[in-house]
């Protein structure tokens, strides 16, 4: 057995999701979203463990623009954060772009499990989803993520988009961390059991 061999990479989705597992309500709605001062640090410690963000092509642009001009208001609780954000080299997964007209972001274009597997096996810090719900869904039924990130936020739905709507069968997860935050915010940390 060789113990020389190193680990791979772990693929970690970190995600706001209603009580009955909606990531945005019947419309889109994301107004509903929160996260108070005591969570902040939460959400920034998840990022310090990773050097690539990966997201899908419906994502990155709402996802550039909200944390660029958040990181020019010296005054914005998040202006570090945000920074982090935009300066974390990013991965954006699409069939229709060739080039990508984003800072620090590159294009992935190929199969999707082959994509992640390569990402996987290279050397650096874990990798962090910040998703799309198609993308997202996309990552869980291949089973290619390793950790949840769940934010679960005091509101329920009904119906709405979910992320977990595709599975073909069951994943099971072991609570790795629970946590309240001032606001009713509850984040749950699983890791995917291997079989």
């Amino acid at each position: 057995m060789n113990d020389n061999k190193k680990a791979m990479r772990k693929l970690k989705l970190q995600v706001d999701i209603s009580v009955d597992g909606c990531i945005a309500g019947p419309n889109n709605e994301m107004d509903w979203l929160i996260c108070e001062d005591d969570c902040m640090k939460c959400i920034d410690d998840i990022a310090e463990s990773v050097d690539t963000i990966i997201m899908g092509r419906k994502m990155v642009d709402e996802f550039i623009s909200h944390w660029s001009s958040r990181m020019n208001k010296s005054d914005d609780p998040w202006n570090a954060f945000a920074k982090k954000m935009i300066e974390i080299p990013k991965i954006v997964f699409t069939k229709t772009l060739t080039k990508s007209n984003w800072i620090n972001t590159e294009i992935a274009k190929g199969d999707l499990k082959d994509e992640i597997t390569k990402l996987k096996d290279q050397d650096g810090e874990d990798i962090l989803v910040y998703g799309g719900a198609s993308f997202d869904s996309s990552l869980i039924k291949e089973k290619l993520v390793d950790e949840f990130y769940l934010l679960v936020v005091p509101i329920v739905f009904g119906k709405g988009k979910t992320i977990f709507k595709d599975l073909k069968e069951i994943q099971k997860l072991t609570l790795i961390e629970s946590k309240v935050f001032d606001g009713g915010l509850v984040l749950l940390h699983y890791e995917v059991k291997k079989n």
